[in-house]
């Protein structure tokens, strides 16, 4: 079969080698390419004669799709897939998986530290250092013993929940399905007006989906305490951008931190979030460390081992 790699996957040359070597000895041929195209035109031509699909997060249209008059199988190097038309893979029968718990470490570590930031004001006091200011205005507030809601008790949600009793944080939870190992964690389960009710901080793990887009809205925004703070890892869209600003310039609510927006960064200079008091912003990273570009690279490829074994693994449609 002739399998292709869209995109880097942000692994060394010997990494992906090694990977993917049981290819070649079984007679499939692996075309790779070391750069990210936006062009479809270019994006056609790379897929016309695959027969499997890796990709990372550059969104694959439905025309780039149904140019690929060969596809079967797409392996995603990501968790989320709502960057894929999944209309023209459900209309041609092309099968998906994603590359599932990668980066449940990497994302709940970035989850606490922006946490940490935005409670003990890091980014001012570096600022103010640098001015040769000092803490004047910039005593913040501990972590211990606050209570934090988890919207969205998948894997990464959990791995959260399990740093956070480390500091002796009550945990709400909300979630379409409950978990045994959150509850074993001490989540409690409670509506999501509950939860933006009562908690001093609030972090996104959802997967972005027709119920999930929108979700944190100004009306939503309106519940949570004006001492709250909001995070954002999930997906851009499931935040409205326009109504958190300025919920936190009118300091409605006391900060954010953000690492997902409406499009992929660089997002535009005018963007909302930009110029919003008291909120962090970092460049869809959170997946990324060095740890989980190999765990993800291994899983994608294991992917394609066990299509080509008549195995399904991690597929999502």
């Amino acid at each position: 079969m002739n399998i292709v790699l869209l995109e880097p996957l942000a692994v060394s040359e010997e990494v992906l080698k090694e990977l993917t070597a049981d290819l070649n000895k079984a007679g499939h041929v692996f075309t790779k390419y070391d750069t990210v195209e936006k062009d479809e035109s270019i994006l056609k031509e790379r897929v016309k004669d695959a027969d499997i699909l890796i990709i990372a997060n550059n969104p694959l249209s439905g025309e780039v799709i149904r140019a690929a008059k060969n596809l079967k199988y797409i392996s995603v190097a990501f968790t989320g897939v709502d960057h894929i038309d999944k209309e023209a893979c459900l209309e041609r029968g092309i099968k998906v998986s994603n590359a599932a718990g990668y980066s449940n470490d990497s994302v709940a570590e970035l989850t606490l530290g922006l946490i940490i930031s935005v409670l003990r004001n890091i980014l001012p006091c570096d600022e103010a250092t640098r001015k040769f200011g000092t803490k004047e205005g910039l005593v913040g507030f501990e972590l211990k013993g606050k209570t934090v809601g988890i919207i969205g008790t998948g894997a990464i949600g959990l791995r959260v929940a399990e740093i956070l009793k480390a500091f002796n944080c009550r945990i709400l939870g909300y979630s379409r399905s409950k978990r045994q190992r959150a509850e074993e964690l001490g989540v409690e389960y409670v509506t999501l007006e509950e939860l933006l009710k009562n908690s001093d901080i609030v972090t996104l793990h959802t997967p972005l989906n027709e119920e999930t887009k929108g979700l944190i809205n100004e009306e939503r925004i309106g519940l949570m305490k004006e001492s709250s703070i909001l995070i954002n890892l999930s997906r851009g869209p499931v935040v409205d951008s326009m109504a958190l600003a300025e919920a936190l310039n009118n300091e409605k609510i006391a900060g954010a931190a953000v690492d997902v927006y409406e499009t992929e960064p660089p997002i535009d200079r005018k963007h909302p979030l930009l110029n919003s008091k008291n909120t962090i912003v970092t460049p869809h990273i959170a997946y990324a460390t060095r740890e989980s570009m190999v765990n993800r690279a291994k899983i994608t490829i294991e992917n394609v081992y066990a299509y080509l074994n008549n195995e399904e693994k991690n597929r999502v449609f």
